[in-house]
């Protein structure tokens, strides 16, 4: 045994900027939260955009939606974290292995106790959708994803910051324009599905670094122990 730490699940280089991207999307959670709670109708924001009827988006893309939709189903996101721990575990992070379980869980989490604080409804009283659930998981997947490969990179803190918002970006529009385009969720809940995950996704990162260095500490002192 070397002695030698894991590789962090959160880079110290990004964890300034990232902090603060997770402190201001965690005002959006809240602000959006408190402007739509108990609401059952779309909000002016939601007015905005073009809001697809139940035909108005046909084949191929209704199968494109569709699939999208599948990947944060209970057996398609188990699929997607099975495989992206196996990736993690394949190439020596195990605190990536573990961030992807524990901030995958926590977004689904944080997503399903905010539904029910905030009340707000789509296609009647049982349907809650602020915040989006599939959102918050699928761009919490792809911000564990963006972290492991900005550290295994070598990127800067600047770099790493842009590559890891711009595929947090692209995933959680392309899973938030499935929920839409499906008719499951208004345009704000996606966006406070993406915010979630932006939140959760930065402090879990920062916990199991601390739990890791802590866990790692203790192992190294008994082994020094036993050495005298």
């Amino acid at each position: 045994m070397t002695g030698r730490p894991a590789p962090a699940a959160l880079s110290p280089s990004l964890r300034a900027w990232l902090g603060l991207v997770a402190a201001l999307a965690g005002l959006v959670v809240v602000v959006l939260g408190v402007l739509y709670a108990g609401h059952g109708e779309p909000g002016r924001v939601d007015r905005w955009i073009v809001q697809p009827t139940a035909d108005s988006v046909r084949p191929p893309w209704r199968y494109v939606a569709l699939a999208m939709d599948f990947l944060g189903e209970p057996v398609g996101a188990t699929t997607l974290v099975a495989a992206t721990v196996t990736g993690c575990l394949l190439l020596r992070r195990p605190r990536a292995a573990v961030l992807v379980v524990a901030g995958a869980g926590m977004a689904v989490g944080t997503a399903t106790l905010l539904k029910h604080l905030v009340g707000r409804t789509i296609h009647g009283d049982g349907n809650l959708s602020y915040p989006s659930g599939h959102t918050a998981f699928f761009t919490a997947l792809a911000l564990v994803v963006a972290l492991l490969a900005a550290g295994r990179l070598g990127l800067g803190r600047t770099a790493g910051t842009l590559v890891v918002f711009a595929v947090a970006l692209v995933a959680g529009a392309a899973m938030g324009w499935a929920q839409v385009a499906l008719g499951a969720h208004y345009p704000t809940d996606v966006l406070g599905g993406w915010c979630t995950a932006l939140a959760v996704i930065p402090a879990t990162a920062w916990l199991v670094d601390g739990m890791a260095d802590r866990l790692g500490d203790g192992v190294v002192e008994a082994g020094r122990w036993q050495r005298h």
